[in-house]
């Protein structure tokens, strides 16, 4: 059976979808939100973060004739809400993009204008709307491979008792698009729409050792911008020692104190079609020598069982 996996835009609207699909969930843990995604400061113009965006790995060249910043500025504002967080004033939504508040202002009302944004006047404040969340709806409906990797997530959920997750790269971090639960209740606080960090979790470590030579120095780069170079460098470098002696790459504690994780790269194509897989949870009950030795192998045999499905043949 063949499958087709559509990159329908955007991920990064995914952390309120976590809270309308399963009520009273948030993100425990720190969030990256997309939004944050630019080479240079906060402050920085439009036109640094268009250039910023032409740089991402996969991204089509940009036509500076035919991009529309208006209408970048307007999605950046959508991007702005993080899980947790139900409403937004114009204020902190100019704080968070960099852009002026008069700007804000007119982007604020025109999409609620057109039903992205519901305003609450008693708090004269904006949230995300139905019409928002449906777009990461329609994002994640076209991805077939939640559909064939579930099966296999929540059978190892089972047999560890932790999580296990698929994730995309969304801007400088990698997004849940697909969650499963294990029976123990120590959980991490991580829901479809969650962000994690590319450079200290197993998943986005796994994402990175799966990348091009070129995409990744390029990605990399970016990242760096932001600081801590040397050490980026570093657990990469470590990254893909252990994916070429073990193929999986491990994360422990690197992401928060007290949590372990194993992840595995699940690559169907380029560009969008690049996921990783991961499994992770308390560190007493995920110590290092059971990563290695037992829950390594199974995510790396899921990911082969994936493909094959998939009708792709094994990594």
């Amino acid at each position: 059976m063949e499958y087709e996996i559509r990159n329908a835009l955007p991920l990064s609207l995914l952390p309120s979808i976590g809270q309308l699909a399963r009520p009273g969930l948030h993100a425990a843990a720190p969030v990256e939100a997309a939004h944050s995604w630019a080479v240079g400061p906060r402050g920085a113009s439009m036109r640094k973060r268009e250039v910023a965006l032409a740089g991402e790995p996969g991204a089509p060249a940009v036509k500076e004739e035919q991009f529309v910043t208006a209408l970048a500025r307007g999605l950046e504002v959508l991007q702005a809400f993080r899980p947790g967080e139900h409403r937004l004033g114009n204020q902190e939504l100019a704080r968070r993009t960099g852009l002026p508040k008069p700007t804000i202002s007119r982007l604020t009302y025109t999409l609620a204008s057109l039903g992205f944004l519901s305003y609450e006047r008693d708090t004269a404040s904006y949230r995300l709307s139905i019409r928002a969340l449906s777009l990461g709806f329609s994002a994640l409906g076209g991805f077939a491979v939640r559909d064939v990797a579930r099966p296999y997530m929540q059978k190892l959920a089972d047999e560890t008792g932790v999580s296990v997750a698929l994730g995309a790269r969304d801007g400088p971090g990698m997004i849940y698009i697909e969650h499963c639960r294990g029976d123990s209740p120590l959980h991490i606080g991580i829901e479809v729409g969650s962000h994690i960090s590319l450079a200290t979790s197993a998943m986005g470590r796994a994402y990175l050792v799966a990348l091009p030579s070129p995409e990744r120095t390029l990605l990399l780069d970016a990242l760096a911008q932001k600081g801590g170079r040397g050490s980026l460098r570093k657990s990469v470098e470590t990254a893909e020692s252990d994916y070429e002696a073990h193929g999986f790459v491990l994360s422990l504690g690197d992401w928060k104190p007290g949590v372990n994780a194993v992840g595995v790269p699940l690559v169907l194509g380029s560009g969008p079609l690049s996921f990783s897989l991961n499994c992770g949870g308390p560190a007493g009950l995920l110590p290092p020598e059971l990563l290695r030795d037992s829950v390594g192998p199974k995510l790396a045999a899921i990911a082969a069982a994936i493909r094959k499905d998939m009708n792709l043949q094994s990594a």
